[in-house]
């Protein structure tokens, strides 16, 4: 894997590594996110977007608990700066022009990454329009 400023993960990203699943194993492995998470980054965004999936999901006291010991070891990127307000704005525009509707978190998580220049690993189809001149993405399948 090349050097980068480091990984920004998605919300769907964390959900695989909380779950401990195959495709969360081969994320991991791949991307050697164990022995890096100094390097990842998480939006705030997505830290409110897995409380509220892990309560979804009816996770447990110990899967709670796990999400909370990784969500500590991340760097999180707050959305309160003046670049990743006009990211945003920016973003948003580009999808609606090109008519590519994109949820709000997605906006802010993919604003957060073209302001840090991290590498967005998700396994959502819906930064591709982004990819390459306002963002660099790393798209895993979830069904390999």
């Amino acid at each position: 894997m090349p050097e980068t400023v480091g990984y920004l993960l998605d919300t769907n990203i964390v959900v695989a590594l909380i779950r401990g699943n195959p495709l969360g194993q081969r994320i991991n492995a791949q991307y050697k996110l164990q022995h890096n998470l100094y390097r990842c980054l998480v939006s705030v965004v997505s830290v409110g977007e897995l409380i509220a999936l892990g309560r979804a999901f009816g996770w447990g006291r110990q899967k709670l608990s796990k999400l909370r010991g990784l969500l500590e070891e991340l760097v999180w990127i707050d959305i309160n700066s003046w670049d990743i307000l006009e990211a945003y704005g920016e973003i948003y525009d580009i999808s609606n022009q090109s008519g590519r509707s994109m949820g709000e978190n997605d906006i802010w998580i993919a604003a957060t990454a073209k302001v840090t220049g991290a590498v967005l690993l998700t396994t959502d189809k819906d930064f591709d329009h982004l990819h390459g001149e306002h963002l660099t993405r790393i798209w895993i399948d979830p069904k390999k």
